[in-house]
Order: C-alpha cells, then structure tokens, then sequence
C-alpha cells in the first residue's frame, strides 16, 4: 500500500510540528510526501500531474496546520482544481476506496476545540468540509488526527506525537 501525503505549511522550515512530523517518515518506504508549496509557489496547479500522484497511492493524507478553521489557501486551490478535473473528467470514481485522512496541527489547546471552549467546535467539525470533499469522490475518510497547542508544545510531547504519527502513517 502506498501513501502520498499532500503537504500544504506555507513556512514548513520555521515550523516545530509539521517539520519535526515530515522528518520523522521521510525515509519510510512506500510514503510519498508533496509539498505544494514547494511544488507550486504560483499556487498554479496541474490537474494532470496530480491525478497521475492520486491514481499511483492507495492512501491520500491532507496535512496542514489549521489557518482560521481551515486549511491554508493552496490546499483549498488543490481541491477545487484536481477533484473537480476528477470528477467531471474521463474517471470519476478513480479515488472510489482509497483511504482519506487529514493530519493538522492546531496553536490553541485541546479544550478550545470543544462546544463549551472558545472555539466551539470540535476538530471532527471543523473539518466536515474536507472529509465530505473525500467522501463524495468514494474515498473512505477517517477521524482527523490533530496536534493541539502547537504554540506550547513541549520537545517531549512533541516527541511522543512524532511516534503516533509514523505509526498512523504506517496503517492508514
């Protein structure tokens, strides 16, 4: 099984998880991570060179830090250019069983993201828009796996969240 991991951190080299997380699988067989913002500084998309990575992987992970309860603007670009090429395109049901999930880090702690915390919602709800994109094109989504308080991280903590991530990455 093969897993592409679709990166979007627009300043990955100043970033303590996302960087510390990339690290951490950048050896591991059969795991491919696409950094869009190296890829594409334009945020000009190619559809083509995009479907050609999502047909070769059985496993299509988002990852991002979360950008005022989304995601930062290139991956929102990536979904609205490549699933819509999918889906009006020649093979509309190519992502039908793949696996879905999306890794984020978050800078607010875990309590914020619950309905009685400053945020109101949790993490599962705020990304509906992501898992539902997912689900209509037939992949099948799993629970988002969310890094809180990226802004107190401890080097221990982060540590421990390094191994639960290459373990996740390891049986989507």
């Amino acid at each position: 099984m093969k897993t592409l991991i679709i990166l979007a951190h627009p300043n990955i080299k100043n970033s303590k998880i996302n960087k510390t997380l990339c690290e951490t699988i950048k050896n591991m067989p059969n795991v491919t991570l696409h950094n869009l913002y190296e890829i594409y500084p334009d945020s000009k998309i190619d559809a083509s060179k995009e479907i050609e990575l999502l047909k070769s992987n059985d496993k299509i992970v988002f990852q991002f830090p979360l950008y005022w309860f989304s995601s930062p603007s290139i991956l929102k670009e990536w979904l609205d250019v490549v699933f819509s090429s999918i889906l009006y395109g020649k093979e509309p049901k190519m992502l039908s069983g793949k696996t879905f999930q999306i890794i984020t880090s978050m800078g607010a702690p875990e309590e914020r993201y619950t309905p009685g915390g400053r945020n109101q919602k949790s993490i599962d709800d705020i990304l509906i828009p992501f898992n539902l994109s997912a689900t209509y094109m037939g992949m099948n989504a799993k629970s988002p796996f969310g890094i809180y308080d990226a802004m107190g991280i401890t080097d221990e903590l982060l540590s421990k969240v390094a191994i639960q991530y290459k373990e996740i990455i390891s049986n989507i």
